[in-house]
């Protein structure tokens, strides 16, 4: 079996793959203050429920945009996984073409996904993750990364309102039953959910426009799902399309 991990800013996302199969896969809290021994204690526990032994962990592949989280992790997986991990970052062979000015700036994530949205849908496409962050990768017809969008994620957007307006309250991100709010949490829910959803269209529209191309889009990331249903331009839903780049990336450096 092989251990891939995507460690986002807000989450940490662990999947165990069977050759091209994913079998178990779990989610928890990215705490940056964690030490080796406290992330491989989750970790142990999380295998002892599923009923996998250390010695069935092949090898390991990490992906993760907190840079100081990674020697942590790096001596965890060590110790409790029994693997050096392979870590997404300059010098992993990737198979992209990326023609962004400084490809050291591109996110492990970013590119982890293109790799999986290349091989699973094809070019021309668009890769949104719904994110701590919302990221647009854009891949041309030939195939070639060309950069993206980078925008606040919708849960930083809650939390702002939350934090810097005095009478807004904390919400939870649902959609609401119309565009007018006749509350001021509905009026909230509505201006996130649905003034997202019309952002990821805008931002799509422009893509289409500049590269005269109707390229695929691919969403993915926790939030993925809620505002797929409100945007009329994205095509597929894709949860794991983050374990699946790392899979991927991890053949092809073995």
């Amino acid at each position: 079996m092989i251990l891939v991990v995507d460690v986002g800013n807000t989450n940490i996302v662990l999947g165990l793959y069977e050759g091209s199969s994913l079998g178990r896969h779990w989610r928890l809290s990215t705490n940056r203050s964690a030490t080796a021994d406290e992330y491989g204690i989750l970790l142990s526990n999380l295998f002892q429920l599923a009923g996998v032994r250390k010695e069935e962990i092949e090898g390991v592949i990490l992906a993760c945009v907190v840079p100081p989280l990674v020697p942590t992790l790096e001596r965890m997986f060590r110790e409790y996984a029994g693997h050096e991990p392979m870590v997404v970052g300059p010098g992993i062979k990737t198979g992209l073409n990326l023609r962004y000015e400084n490809p050291k700036e591109i996110g492990a994530d970013r590119i982890v996904n293109a790799v999986a949205g290349l091989e699973r849908y094809g070019a021309p496409l668009v890769v949104v993750d719904f994110g701590t962050a919302t990221t647009f990768d854009y891949l041309d017809p030939s195939g070639a990364y060309l950069g993206g969008v980078i925008m606040p994620g919708i849960g930083i957007s809650a939390e702002a309102l939350y934090e810097r307006a005095s009478k807004l309250p904390r919400i939870e991100l649902v959609k609401p039953r119309q565009v007018i709010g006749r509350n001021t949490v509905a009026a909230m829910q509505s201006g996130l959910i649905f003034g997202y959803a019309s952002q990821v269209d805008g931002i799509v529209h422009r893509i289409r426009r500049e590269h005269q191309v109707r390229p695929k889009v691919v969403a993915t990331g926790g939030l993925a799902e809620l505002i797929a249903e409100e945007a009329e331009t994205i095509d597929h839903v894709d949860p794991m399309l983050t374990l699946e780049g790392l899979r991927l990336l991890y053949e092809r450096n073995v």
